[in-house]
């Protein structure tokens, strides 16, 4: 009788790789039909309850020839056997081929996974840069304006001179206006004046600004070109 793989090895309580070994090393013989594999068995090499199942059933009588001992024995020939090494060959190939796409896709995510990880730490190092670089600036601008002599509009504090006064000494640090007031001017000549120096106090060190009103420090500036009339 002739089975198929699967039924061989359930009829024989077998699993397949076993009944694969066995057609290997020859020690059962199989015959190839249309690229289906039969292995066969001689009618008394068959269990007691096979035999009387098959007996009982013409459908499985027609389905399993009972193929003769001696008689109609096929050989197990060479090309058989290649067959069944090509046929296990190209379902390895196969295995091999999903192998490799796996370890491919595998690889192409890791790497995929890489770069992403480099483009953000690439974004953090970048905005951590900008941060540091604003840090500098504004550290050198400090240290920048704290080298500079104090100079121009704003000052601690001064003496001021009591109201009433009308004379200055030169020694001082006198307002603008009050300055002014002493000197014999007109109005628009004083308003002349006062408007030249709030024109050059932005770019001039010579004049003090605090809290809106103008100084002028004669201990160490000559004011006679905006004083002019």
């Amino acid at each position: 009788m002739k089975f198929t793989l699967d039924e061989y090895s359930k009829h024989f309580k077998m699993s397949k790789e076993m009944v694969q070994s066995k057609l290997r090393a020859k020690k059962l013989d199989a015959v190839i039909e249309d690229g289906v594999v039969y292995v066969l068995a001689p009618h008394e090499a068959l269990p007691i309850e096979v035999v009387n199942h098959f007996e009982q059933d013409q459908t499985l009588k027609e389905k399993y020839p009972i193929v003769p001992t001696e008689i109609n024995k096929p050989k197990t020939t060479v090309a058989t056997v290649l067959a069944l090494y090509q046929k296990e060959n190209k379902h390895l190939k196969d295995k091999i081929v999903q192998l490799e796409s796996k370890i491919d896709k595998l690889i192409d995510d890791k790497e995929q996974m890489l770069r992403y990880e480099i483009e953000k730490l690439e974004q953090i190092y970048a905005a951590k840069d900008e941060q540091l670089k604003s840090i500098l600036e504004l550290i050198n601008t400090k240290m920048m304006l704290e080298n500079q002599p104090q100079t121009i509009h704003e000052i601690e504090s001064f003496a001021h001179e009591p109201k009433g006064r009308t004379e200055f000494n030169h020694s001082q640090i006198v307002e603008l206006r009050d300055y002014l007031k002493t000197l014999d001017l007109q109005s628009n000549q004083r308003k002349s004046i006062k408007k030249r120096f709030l024109e050059v106090y932005d770019s001039d060190i010579r004049i003090i600004q605090q809290n809106g009103k103008l100084y002028l420090d004669f201990s160490k500036y000559d004011y006679s070109d905006l004083l002019a009339r």
